[in-house]
């Protein structure tokens, strides 16, 4: 087995975390299954925005653990979680770095949803009421 290969985050591959005080709301059938103002927003190269949410603010209680693991050289080993209340389409809908690398150090204890396999990830801004 070869080891994995690290990348750090650069003018080529730039990656920012940023606190995001705004509310965060993700929904899956219905049901909130995180609400935080103390998110962190994962800017990395040109691919979207991610949410990461503080596990403490997500109703773990609708998560399980998946099986599923994947690997990206900037942040580390993910490990997923599924939510059964979101049937086959939210399968592996939500993604954790344990040990994240040392350039996203601060999205440890975080989870990530992903867009397509939730209801909705809503950001609110501030002074905006839900």
């Amino acid at each position: 087995m070869t080891d994995k290969p690290v990348l750090q985050p650069g003018p080529d591959h730039p990656i920012t975390v940023t606190p995001n005080h705004n509310r965060v709301i993700v929904t899956v059938a219905g049901k909130v299954v995180a609400d935080t103002r103390n998110a962190l927003t994962l800017q990395e190269s040109t691919y979207p925005p991610v949410q990461y949410v503080p596990l403490a603010d997500v109703d773990q209680s609708l998560l399980e653990r998946s099986s599923y693991e994947s690997y990206c050289p900037f942040k580390g080993d993910a490990t997923y979680y599924s939510i059964p209340l979101g049937g086959d389409k939210s399968k592996d809908a939500v993604w954790e770095y344990n040990e994240p690398y040392e350039a996203v150090a601060a999205i440890k204890g975080h989870v990530a949803f992903w867009d397509g396999r939730v209801d909705s990830v809503d950001v609110e801004a501030e002074g905006q009421r839900a």
